[in-house]
């Protein structure tokens, strides 16, 4: 079955008009102001694409492929990454809401996550080699036997990292937030 092939193209939506895409590869393009909740991504192709102040909570991404795709200020809760196509999976975070996604076992090794809010996220057995977590909220994200070696989390808050439980050789904290590597132990830090 022939994929359609859609490059350098802008997708905005206004008041006025819905942004409807067809299953196909996506190549240089920019998606700004998109209502995409609930859409099915299964299969799309996203090669060097931007999504800017989008909605894309809860859609599917099963064998989604997202090769250096960047997502700007976009809203994205309950996504499913460890459902796309893990073959050169490579994106970036700015300023976005992921709370309640999952990023189970992906190998997203130099990702940078900036000033993104990761409530409840599950990096469970990824590897996040020397990724940035630039001014992130990491409430409740869940690391498992996960490679953060060197990881920096400088900036970051609320995380809850088990050094006993994860790989984190390497990886960088500030001296504020230090707390969170000692929060199994119950103890008490003034």
């Amino acid at each position: 079955m022939e994929q359609n092939f859609i490059s350098d193209k802008i997708f905005k939506s206004t008041n006025d008009n819905v942004v409807s895409l067809e299953k196909g590869l996506y190549e240089n393009c920019e998606f700004i102001n998109c209502d995409f909740s609930k859409f099915n991504f299964s299969e799309f192709r996203f090669v060097d694409c931007t999504f800017n102040s989008c909605n894309l909570s809860l859609a599917k991404l099963i064998s989604t492929v997202l090769q250096n795709t960047k997502f700007i200020a976009c809203k994205m809760l309950g996504l499913h990454f460890d459902a796309c196509n893990g073959i050169g999976i490579s994106f970036g975070f700015d300023g976005c809401i992921l709370n309640h996604s999952t990023f189970y076992k992906l190998k997203i090794r130099n990702t940078v996550f900036k000033g993104t809010q990761l409530i409840e996220t599950d990096f469970s057995e990824c590897d996040l080699t020397s990724a940035v977590f630039n001014k992130c909220e990491l409430s409740g994200a869940v690391f498992d036997n996960t490679n953060l070696e060197k990881v920096d989390f400088r900036g970051s808050v609320n995380y809850s990292i088990d050094p006993e439980n994860n790989r984190i050789k390497g990886a960088k904290f500030s001296i504020t937030n230090i707390t969170g590597l000692l929060d199994k132990y119950g103890i008490q830090i003034e």
